[in-house]
């Protein structure tokens, strides 16, 4: 059981760790992405409109000038291999241009004829890939040339090609994702070893409390036995005639009978966590238990009018530590019982289930479990009803201990219940211990 705790816990602080590294390492390489980005956006785009302007002063210049022969080659070899210019007048002629890769042209004239290019900005386009090709982005900025009068009279369409830097940018991120995911690992690694680390002095501060707990159950066992054999004897003593002492020998005899339940509990509890609750399989009628079980609580039914049926339960041998199995089945019919209100009805029955496997439900009328608290129910301790558990002698450790009889025996246990409509207990259990 304490291997289970605190595996459990070291697996879900680890979790817990994972889940923030990787919050945090998204949120940097998002971060770090974007950074890069506007970094070579905004860079590109400083020299896109440097060379709008120069183009723009220079198509000016041609205009006031016409006698001048404008070499298409030479304009070309104004710019680098990936700017390119375009100049159109108001009717949609081109007047010069420094042409783009045969590549992206097309691509790019479609963009300016559908005058998606703001004068003065800068906006990137993409151009979805095919199964030969690439997808290709290009930086496009617009400037207009205007006359003597300040009309403006042509545009000046310049662009880079930022397909290799874009490429270059996701490769980095790409890097960077892997990169990681690699120290992801790493630190996941770390945390657990180090969350083991955490939890030895947490494991030995619950092994001492563990050890107190029996070493108390065990200790308490004898002078509570004195007790109520003092208490018996009293009870039995013709020679007190007081009625108010005779209450207080009963009154002091029945916590006496509630404590040493508890520290039974408790000791079973102890050993369970301890490994020292030993099987002693053994092949008996489960049916002839469930039924002996049953009349034992059938004097605790009758006092408040629970018809309690346990009969005619088809014969059904299965190979387990008797004992256990009885502790467990009075547990469940006890429970019943007792949170059961006056009149109502307690059922053991059998249910259908896969072959080499027996499977019995527990049922009540009674006041049921709502659905928050049905996951707790097996919890050592825990009582839904507090005050009608303190009033009934429960001490919150039954459910578990049955629980644990069953994991022990390598079944299952659950419930299903309704707030007010009664409860229900199923146990599955392999016919043969192994």
């Amino acid at each position: 059981m304490a291997q289970n705790i605190f595996g459990s816990s070291r697996r879900k602080l680890t979790l817990l760790y994972s889940i923030v590294m990787i919050i945090f390492l998204v949120v940097l390489i998002f971060a770090m992405h974007k950074t890069m980005e506007w970094s070579i956006t905004s860079e590109q785009a400083r020299e896109l409109m440097d060379t709008a302007s120069n183009v723009a002063e220079a198509q000016e210049y041609f205009n006031q000038h016409p006698e001048i022969v404008l070499d298409d080659t030479i304009a070309y070899k104004s710019t680098n291999d990936r700017l390119f210019f375009y100049v159109f007048d108001n009717e949609g002629r081109l007047l010069n241009f420094a042409r783009a890769s045969f590549r992206i042209e097309p691509f790019i004239l479609d963009t300016i004829a559908q005058e998606k290019v703001e004068p003065g900005g800068v906006t990137v386009f993409s151009k979805p890939g095919s199964e030969n090709t690439r997808k290709a982005r290009i930086m496009l900025t617009a400037q207009q040339v205007r006359d003597d009068e300040g009309h403006a009279t042509q545009t000046v369409y310049v662009g880079k090609d930022v397909t290799a830097m874009y490429n270059g940018m996701e490769k980095a991120t790409y890097a960077l994702a892997f990169l990681g995911a690699i120290a992801l690992v790493i630190a996941t690694i770390v945390g657990h070893v180090l969350s083991g680390k955490a939890m030895i002095p947490l494991r030995q501060a619950y092994e001492k409390q563990r050890q107190f707990a029996a070493d108390a159950s065990h200790e308490l066992r004898t002078p509570l036995a004195v007790v109520m054999a003092s208490a018996e004897l009293l009870q039995n003593d013709p020679s007190i005639k007081s009625p108010f002492l005779r209450q207080v020998i009963d009154d002091v005899r029945d916590e006496v009978k509630k404590m040493t339940k508890l520290v039974s509990d408790l000791l079973v509890v102890a050993r369970s966590d301890n490994k020292a609750l030993k099987l002693k399989p053994q092949k008996f009628n489960l049916s002839a238990l469930i039924e002996q079980t049953a009349r034992l609580m059938q004097p605790l039914a009758e006092q408040k009018k629970i018809d309690l049926q346990a009969e005619n339960l088809p014969k059904v041998e299965i190979q387990a530590d008797e004992q256990k199995i009885r502790q467990l089945v009075l547990i469940l019919v006890d429970n019943a019982v007792k949170y059961t209100p006056d009149g109502g009805r307690v059922s053991v029955r059998y249910e259908s289930t896969e072959k080499g496997r027996v499977r019995f439900s527990v049922s009540d009328t009674g006041i049921g479990i709502a659905k928050e608290d049905q996951a707790k129910v097996f919890d050592r301790f825990y009582r839904v009803d507090k005050a009608r558990s303190r009033e009934m002698g429960g001490n919150g450790l039954g459910l578990a201990i049955a629980q644990e009889i069953v994991h022990l025996h390598k079944g299952r246990i659950w419930i299903q219940s309704e707030l007010g409509q009664g409860t229900t207990f199923f146990v599955e259990l392999r016919t043969k211990f192994k």
